[in-house]
């Protein structure tokens, strides 16, 4: 008699957004394999509801204190437990009642539920590379105290997680992540003086939330996951690297001490690494489309242009310097693309937010959990007043 292996327990820490509507769609698509435990969102009451109810989900957490009582009228008679606040989120991370957290909160905000979990010993599958990017080392070193284990979500990190399956004994010489460009590719400075927000939220190949499709626009995405390669991999600056890839076919390459590469491939789904951290080490059938290699003729790759996309720079440079700087180079980050898609700067404004707020702000090398979150403040008010500046002279 063949026993039925028993239900993953899922917790989805920020359900509303790309990474959490389509990590429902793998749950629905296997309910024999899954089954949701928790549900979480800032904002988006409407439809937490929604999924709460198609996915009877054990417990589910508001962010917004202020839809609380929305969420509980809509869920009453039923055994879904509701709360509700910023406090509420990183209470619901520290429960026993999940088996794999996929951390989907966008931004600095995943941090703590993230770390939370981690301190747990909890298997994480992780989505939010500004966790990685603020608090690298810190995560690293708690996870290797407590046991958890940190699936990389990101395309291009699961792609180096699955190449690396299997190779324990051998050297890693390079990992070398892919960017599809960007809605921007080839273009020079003087081209992207005029680019609005919708332009920019415009990506030729990925469907995603609004801050990351800006920060690919802007190839900060790429920079950040270089980052956060360097501590998923415990590899050194020197052996990351990115390239352009158009088609957004190779999600990423390893390349060994011997020269030789391999690559993991697929369309661009975002639904493909999201399976597989959540069945890892099993591979489960995946209900997606598949290449069909005769409409990808070619397979091209380009040199990233760090001059014209300066935020890759930037984000390079606090890579290599390491200590504080990529939780001050995140800060400043999220504050110039919430400001660039209120209208309030330009795109290429962002990268003299980001750049100005990391030189005014002193290098820190080790870092405990309250200096990180005193830093990520500090740039934030800095950035913030730059920002402020900017609008006031351009009056």
């Amino acid at each position: 008699m063949i026993v039925p292996p028993a239900l993953i327990r899922v917790a989805i820490f920020g359900s509303t957004g790309s990474i959490g509507v389509q990590t429902l769609d793998v749950i629905r698509r296997h309910p024999d394999r899954f089954k949701v435990s928790i549900l979480t969102a800032y904002n988006n009451a409407d439809l937490l509801i929604q999924q709460a109810l198609e996915f009877n989900a054990d417990l589910v957490v508001i962010g917004k204190a202020e839809k609380y009582r929305q969420v509980k009228e809509a869920l009453s008679g039923r055994e879904t437990v509701v709360t509700a606040g910023i406090t509420a989120l990183e209470d619901a991370a520290e429960i026993d009642d999940y088996d794999i957290m996929i951390a989907a909160i966008v931004g600095y905000a995943g941090l703590k539920p993230t770390l939370k979990a981690v301190e747990r010993g909890k298997k994480i599958g992780l989505a939010n590379k500004e966790t990685m990017v603020v608090a690298g080392a810190l995560i690293t070193q708690i996870a290797g105290a407590t046991g958890s284990a940190i699936l990389p979500v990101d395309s291009e990190h699961s792609a180096i997680f699955q190449c690396l399956v299997g190779e324990k004994l051998n050297k890693v010489e390079k990992l070398i992540l892919t960017a599809s460009g960007g809605p921007f590719r080839g273009k020079k400075n003087n081209e992207l003086e005029q680019i609005r927000p919708s332009d920019a939220l415009r990506h030729p190949n990925w469907d995603m939330g609004a801050k990351v499709t800006i920060d690919s626009a802007s190839l900060m995405n790429k920079g950040l996951e270089m980052i956060e390669a360097k501590w998923l991999f415990n590899v050194h600056p020197d052996q990351i690297d990115a390239v352009i890839h158009p088609q957004s076919i190779i999600h990423s390459m390893v390349q060994f001490e011997d020269g030789s590469i391999k690559a993991q491939m697929g369309l661009p789904d975002m639904r493909l690494p999201i399976q597989y951290a959540l069945s890892y080490p099993q591979r489960i059938t995946g209900h997606f489309p598949r290449v069909d290699f005769e409409q990808y003729a070619q397979l091209s790759f380009e040199k990233i242009d760090g001059d014209t996309f300066k935020n890759f720079t930037l984000a390079k440079g606090a890579l290599h310097m390491g200590g504080n700087m990529p939780c001050i180079l995140n800060a400043a980050n999220e504050i110039a693309v919430a400001a660039f898609l209120q209208y309030r700067i330009g795109f290429l404004e962002m990268s003299n937010i980001i750049e100005s707020t990391l030189s005014k702000l002193p290098f820190m090398e080790v870092l405990t959990l309250d200096d990180y979150i005193t830093c990520n403040c500090e740039a934030r008010d800095v950035a913030s007043s730059l920002i402020q500046k900017n609008a006031t002279v351009s009056l």
